[in-house]
């Protein structure tokens, strides 16, 4: 005969506030109610101290005219263009100026950090020098220096430096020569097009060719002859549709050519040599996280140096490097904004300087500006990411 256990006797429930999970969610209410309202009485009363001023808000602005010139444009752009073009004109000068530091910072960078760890006492100790140098010293003070103790004290253009005399340096910029295209020019950039998906359709040939019988063509020596022979074929087909205008002096200053700014080459020196500092140090402890038994192993093949370095020990320090690497190109765009310092007309100095000023729309403004640096910086991240993923380890 089945006896049937006793019913446990239920109490009485709790009161709500002492039940965790309950309080936990009233808590979570009340912030989330508190930050509304401090959001909705920071909006009403901006709203009310700028209708005080009589400012207007909204975007209307940008289709004024803006009033004012700007020393440096990759576009067509007068005193008589409007904010609008001016956001798009700082816009494109920082992206400018960002590149290129990238480009010459990652180049440096590699160069010292492999240096640094050199056989040779001079050459280590050179690069040592350097990443000790440039990265102890604030970035505005190197802008300041490249820009007031450099360039600043070049001669006038009556006595300019020049290369060739076609190009001159002097206190004023660097004047160099610029291409007059002809008629036929188009067919070159197409051929350089051509060229560099033929080559990228040959590494990935070569490369499943080699996974698959162990034998490998000279894809890279290739891909670079195609990249640059087949436009100079091109070029010379077509009877070479391209002039070149060599900056001549004419009273105080020369005319024609293509003309640097000196602010543009204080601030890329400047954030280039700064952040190559960083990305050493990365490179060196990159290369230094390998374990010695794969560059032993590779020694012990009869592998030439370039090829220890090229094959197995950069390739495997990538996967190290790119994640802070991404930090320093991320902080190099963002260190760009002090270009305000010594005028160069990136977007923080034509818009949110000098636009701000004159317009007094301080929230639309600075809300593009910031806009803008967010989106940049996380298109940057997305691809480092996806490169990151590219070269990272496959596990089985």
């Amino acid at each position: 005969m089945s006896v049937r256990p006793k019913a446990q006797s239920v109490g009485p429930k709790p009161p709500f506030w002492r039940d965790r999970a309950k309080r936990a969610l009233i808590f979570q209410v009340l912030l989330i109610a508190a930050v509304v309202v401090f959001l909705l009485y920071i909006v009403g009363n901006t709203q009310a101290n700028l209708a005080a001023r009589g400012i207007t808000t909204g975007f209307g602005f940008l289709t004024n005219t803006a009033g004012f010139g700007i020393v440096q444009s990759l576009i067509d752009y007068s005193s008589q263009s409007t904010y609008g073009r001016t956001f798009v004109v700082g816009l494109l000068n920082t992206l400018v100026v960002s590149a290129l530091g990238i480009l010459a910072a990652t180049l440096i960078g590699f160069v010292v950090g492999i240096a640094r760890l050199s056989p040779n006492w001079l050459i280590a100790r050179l690069a040592s020098g350097y990443i000790e140098i440039f990265r102890n010293i604030p970035l505005l003070l190197q802008i300041f220096f490249w820009y007031f103790a450099v360039l600043r004290a070049m001669p006038s253009p009556r006595d300019s430096l020049t290369l060739g005399e076609v190009a001159f340096l002097n206190v004023r910029g660097l004047f160099l020569p610029e291409p007059q295209f002809l008629s036929g020019f188009g067919l070159i950039p197409l051929a350089l097009a051509i060229a560099v998906v033929a080559s990228i359709v040959l590494v990935i040939w070569n490369k499943r060719r080699h996974e698959a019988t162990g034998k490998r063509l000279p894809a890279g020596w290739i891909s670079l002859g195609l990249i640059i022979g087949l436009p100079l074929l091109v070029l010379v087909v077509t009877g070479v549709p391209v002039t070149w205008e060599v900056p001549e002096l004419r009273g105080f200053n020369f005319r024609g050519g293509f003309t640097v700014i000196p602010e543009f080459l204080a601030l890329w020196l400047a954030l280039s040599i700064y952040t190559a500092s960083f990305i050493a140090e990365i490179v060196r402890s990159g290369i230094q996280a390998i374990p010695h038994g794969q560059t032993e192993a590779a020694q012990a093949l009869s592998l030439p140096q370039n090829l220890v370095l090229r094959l197995v020990v950069v390739p495997q320090a990538l996967r190290v490097i790119i994640p802070p690497l991404t930090s320093q190109y991320l902080n190099l765009i963002k260190n760009s904004s002090l270009a305000t310092a010594i005028g160069y007309p990136d977007l923080v100095s034509v818009f949110a300087g000098t636009t701000l000023n004159q317009t007094g729309q301080a929230i639309e403004v600075i809300a593009m500006t910031m806009a803008v640096y967010l989106t940049i910086s996380l298109l940057v991240s997305m691809f480092m990411n996806w490169f990151n993923a590219r070269v990272a380890l496959v596990e089985r």
